[in-house]
C-alpha cells in the first residue's frame, strides 16, 4: 500500500479532489431510499472484497489493480463525505444569516 500511496499520489490527490466536488455540488435529494436488503448485500460484497484484498487473493497484475480500485474509491468516497459536511455547513450558516 505504502508503493501505491507514493507512485500514484497524483491519481489518488485527484480521486480525492474529484469526490469533495462532486460532494459539494451534489443536491441532497429526498427520493426513496435503498433498502435494508440492499444495503446489506452491498456491505457484504464490500467486506468480500476487501478481504479478498487484505488476503492477497487475487496474485499479479490483478490484484494491483484491484488494490488500486479499492484506493482509489476510498479516496473518492472521503473526499465526498467531506464536500457534502462542508457544503452543509456553508448552506446551514447563510440559511441562520437570511432568518
Amino acid at each position: 500500500m505504502t508503493y501505491l500511496a507514493m507512485f500514484h499520489w497524483g491519481w489518488l490527490l485527484g480521486a480525492f479532489l474529484i469526490g469533495f466536488c462532486t460532494g459539494w455540488i451534489a443536491v441532497v435529494y429526498r427520493g426513496r431510499p435503498v433498502s435494508r436488503a440492499w444495503i446489506q448485500r452491498l456491505s457484504v460484497i464490500a467486506v468480500v472484497v476487501v478481504g479478498i484484498a487484505i488476503a492477497k487473493v487475487v496474485p499479479g497484475r490483478f490484484g494491483y489493480w484491484l488494490d488500486l480500485g479499492l484506493a482509489l474509491l476510498a479516496f473518492y468516497l472521503v473526499g465526498c463525505a467531506i464536500g457534502s459536511w462542508l457544503r452543509d455547513i456553508v448552506v446551514v450558516r447563510q440559511q441562520a444569516r437570511s432568518t
